[in-house]
């Protein structure tokens, strides 16, 4: 078995600025670890893994070569970063470096999309596979949202007794299922015929339109698009629902949505990473990472939903909640942080309050997801969380409300619903 790790590159994460300015999106920490380190942890569990792929168009970068180092060493597995050399759509890099994949002679593969947080149920996925018996079929993770929700994803109409999917759609415009592919999928090297075939017939057309300007490209492919729903109905795609957690990390927003996700799933895989109450301590409500190197006044309360990165600084009187600060920063005595990103460095004064507008999910429908908001609605800037970007100084005693703050900023006064440039 092997396993691929959809990254993206520098110009997708566009809605995550102004943190991807400073790291790689998959880098980004949640619930106190990088994103995709999440996705290699589950890997690394199922049973007959032998290599973890990334692939993504990034340049070798020195924070991602750190990273691959220290996760190999620490899962004990080949984890190799494979650099695509241009934005290959979603099938197009995996078929670009079908051999790499296939190397050793890989059974079967899972392919993940990096920005999605979830219960990563690998080894269900690969019991529902081996049930059918047929070596060729492959597998989507699928989940129910909500009718309305449901347009903004890729829709699968399944048969309920073999659960064979018979028609996929991306992005509908109307209704067509509630089931929803959730980006994580298991596939055999047979895929590679039918991405093949994709490949083969966009050739063809490019040769047809010789008058393109050249920007379009053969290899790129998308597999959700052009692939799934072609084999839709094929006999061939089979779709395995899971009830566990699944969101999409698409905005800063859903970072912290996915955060309280995966902290929630700590007290069963991860206990040693929640911090408990201890005498001379800070007050900790609800689950809370606080990394070993951050020091935090005992008259500090966090929590629910809190992630303290490396080298934090927390003052007397503090109160942190649902919120994610990066490593470095400091909150000065008494400031206020609700639905926030701190950004690493950034300095907080006395007496001030950051605060942000929750999107998460509505709490009274267990199918809902995360609505990945646009920035401006009406010429307005939509009410979200707050964002301070890397070496952001607040100012004593003034108060930001849903504001954006670019990297590198020093405030003079308090601000609400503004992208401060």
């Amino acid at each position: 078995l092997k396993a691929v790790i959809l990254i993206g590159g520098p110009q997708k994460g566009t809605r995550f600025r102004p943190l991807s300015f400073e790291v790689p999106k998959p880098l980004f920490p949640v619930a106190g670890v990088p994103m995709v380190q999440h996705h290699i942890e589950a890997c690394a569990k199922v049973p007959g893994m032998k290599e973890i792929l990334l692939m993504g168009f990034y340049q070798p970068h020195e924070a991602l070569s750190r990273f691959l180092l220290s996760a190999q060493q620490e899962f004990k597995i080949p984890i190799r970063y494979l650099q695509e050399y241009a934005a290959l759509g979603t099938g197009g890099g995996i078929y670009h470096f079908r051999d790499q994949i296939l190397s050793g002679g890989a059974e079967a593969f899972f392919v993940l999309n990096a920005d999605v947080c979830s219960e990563f149920p690998l080894q269900e996925m690969l019991e529902f596979w081996q049930g059918h018996r047929d070596a060729h079929s492959f597998v989507i993770l699928g989940t129910t949202a909500n009718r309305t929700q449901a347009l903004n994803y890729g829709c699968i109409v399944a048969n309920a007794d073999t659960q064979e999917v018979q028609h996929y759609v991306e992005k509908p415009s109307t209704f067509v299922s509630e089931i929803i592919n959730c980006g994580i999928y298991l596939f055999t090297p047979a895929i590679f015929q039918h991405i093949g075939k994709v490949f083969q017939r966009n050739q063809q057309e490019l040769v047809l339109e010789e008058s393109s300007n050249g920007w379009q490209r053969a290899e790129v492919i998308r597999l959700e698009q052009d692939v799934f729903t072609a084999l839709a109905g094929s006999g061939k795609l089979y779709v395995y629902k899971t009830d566990g957690f699944w969101s999409q990390i698409k905005s800063a927003g859903s970072a912290i949505y996915a955060s309280r996700l995966y902290l929630n799933q700590y007290s069963k895989s991860h206990p040693e990473r929640l911090a408990q109450n201890k005498s001379g301590g800070p007050v900790i409500r609800g689950n809370v990472y606080i990394h070993p190197t951050a020091s935090i006044n005992s008259t500090a309360v966090l929590g629910p939903n809190v992630s303290i990165g490396e080298g934090v600084t927390v003052g007397a009187g503090v109160r942190v909640r649902e919120s994610i600060v990066l490593h470095g920063a400091s909150l000065h005595d008494h400031t206020c942080v609700l639905n926030t990103i701190v950004g690493w460095d950034s300095t907080i004064g006395r007496w001030a309050r950051v605060e942000g507008t929750p999107s998460d999910p509505n709490p009274n429908d267990p199918y809902a997801k995360i609505d990945s908001e646009t920035l401006f609605r009406d010429g307005r800037l939509t009410p979200s969380i707050t964002i301070l970007g890397c070496s952001v100084t607040i100012p004593a005693e003034v108060v930001i409300l849903n504001s954006i703050v670019l990297p590198h900023k020093e405030l003079s006064r308090s601000y609400k619903n503004q992208i401060i440039l």
